[in-house]
């Protein structure tokens, strides 16, 4: 019995192995789906509209607005030296003393001079009134007469020199005493103590005034071109811009620190340059504490226009392809539309498209490397950071409110000099003067029978 059960049960396992077969064969048979690609989305903002200050950049050096070389006036031994190297010091401190004993035994000699002339003077003019009263009464010549005047006209003219010696005596002594002639910073010595110095030893130091400072640049010429062509139709316009300070600028130091005092336009030279067509400008900016000084380099900065209603992207919006300008928009559809469009100055991280955009379109911010012309794209709204379309570094046109810009010139070294009192011979009385008029009736007379 057992031999005959073994068919059937092979059997079973040959129809369970065809059914596992079919299953699996119907299985690997039937359609997969497609996998579905990953839905791309890219961050979107519409163009801010704003007005964009125009922004020029040219190359400067710091200047003194007085430099003043200081020289010796008078020859002689240096005493002392009053100043500390490289220290601030005002307007009539004393920087270097000469040796002042010959100048002041010259000025005493002058002095003894002029005394004597004007003894000299008081003796002729009390001779000449005598000799008048006396030829009235025929008593002296004529003759005599005449010597008496011309002794007191000499007289006067021997005071007059003599007070010009005593003048230049006096000059030559204070001049011993060498000044600053403004306020500012005063240089490095190049004369010791003790040296022997005098007008042809050249110069000893350097006072230069540095508060405000001077920034020297060039500016070209269609650069002041597009600077005067507003004030065309009114000329007399640009003297009053000039007064409230022209253009708003700021400096860039060296080390790319932001000098935090705005400054203003201070003056424009007469000619242009003929070998560069540029034309010298000089800035002017406060310069508190004296520190900065002169010789540095900086960059000027000034806001030259305005650009109204400007559209704004992100610089990162847009890609540089050979050369040129290119943005991503999106349309309504979702279709990616890759623009060639023109651009204007920058602001902040904000880039101007002057051409090939218009208010309201979605702009690509980020990812456009991936995108392609037609492509179908998701947006989301992207949120700018704050302050990422502002720029306060930038340096602001000056309004006449803001600041008095009135600016007076450095007064002059020796306005104001103190000039000690001279001693003035006394001038002859009218009465005591010979005059033509009396002359006759001083004339001998005939006698009389």
């Amino acid at each position: 019995m057992q031999p005959a059960r073994q068919p059937f049960y092979w059997s079973i396992v040959k129809l369970l192995s065809l059914l596992l077969g079919v299953v699996l064969c119907l299985a690997a048979c039937s359609p997969r789906p497609k996998p579905q690609p990953p839905e791309f989305v890219v961050p979107v903002m519409a163009p801010l509209r704003q007005d964009v200050p125009v922004v020029h950049e040219w190359v400067g050096l710091t200047a003194g607005l007085v430099n003043a070389e200081i020289r010796a006036q008078v020859s002689g031994y240096l005493v002392s030296q009053d100043y500390v190297d490289g220290s601030p010091v005002k307007k009539g401190d004393r920087l270097f003393q000469i040796d002042p004993r010959p100048f002041k035994a010259a000025y005493d000699q002058a002095q003894g001079d002029l005394d004597k002339a004007t003894a000299a003077l008081i003796r002729d003019e009390a001779n000449a009134k005598r000799a008048v009263d006396l030829l009235k009464k025929n008593v002296i010549s004529r003759e005599q007469y005449d010597d008496e005047v011309q002794a007191f006209e000499s007289s006067k003219a021997a005071v007059a020199a003599a007070q010009a010696n005593v003048e230049q005596a006096r000059l030559n002594l204070e001049f011993t005493s060498i000044t600053a002639p403004v306020d500012g910073l005063a240089g490095i010595a190049a004369a010791q103590v003790g040296n022997l110095i005098g007008p042809q030893s050249g110069v000893l130091t350097s006072v230069t005034m540095v508060d405000p400072i001077k920034v020297k640049f060039f500016l070209s010429e269609n650069e002041y071109l597009k600077y005067i062509q507003p004030y065309f139709g009114d000329p007399e316009s640009i003297a009053r811009m000039s007064k409230r300070g022209g253009l708003g600028l700021q400096i860039v130091l060296s080390d790319s620190t932001i000098y935090p005092h705005p400054g203003r336009l201070l003056a424009i030279n007469n000619q242009v340059t003929q070998n560069t067509g540029s034309l010298q400008i000089e800035a002017e900016f406060p310069n508190p504490g004296s520190l900065l000084r002169t010789g540095q380099f900086a960059r000027v900065r000034g806001v030259t226009s305005w650009k109204k209603d400007a559209l704004l992207v992100p610089q990162r919006a847009i890609n540089d392809l050979q050369g040129k300008a290119q943005i991503a928009v999106i349309g309504q559809d979702g279709k990616v539309d890759l623009r060639i469009v023109e651009t204007g100055p920058t602001y902040a991280s904000m880039q101007v498209v002057s051409n090939g955009l218009s208010p309201g379109e979605s702009v690509v911010v980020e990812g456009m490397q991936k995108l392609r012309e037609g492509m179908v794209v998701k947006t989301q709204p992207w949120k700018i950071p704050e302050g990422f379309a502002e720029d306060p570094t930038l340096p602001a046109p000056v309004r006449p409110e803001d600041e008095n810009f009135d600016r007076l010139p450095p007064k002059a070294a020796l306005e104001g000099a103190p000039v000690p009192a001279a001693p003035v011979a006394p001038e002859p009385s009218p009465a005591a003067q010979p005059s033509p008029a009396a002359e006759p009736a001083a004339s001998p007379a005939a006698p009389a029978n």
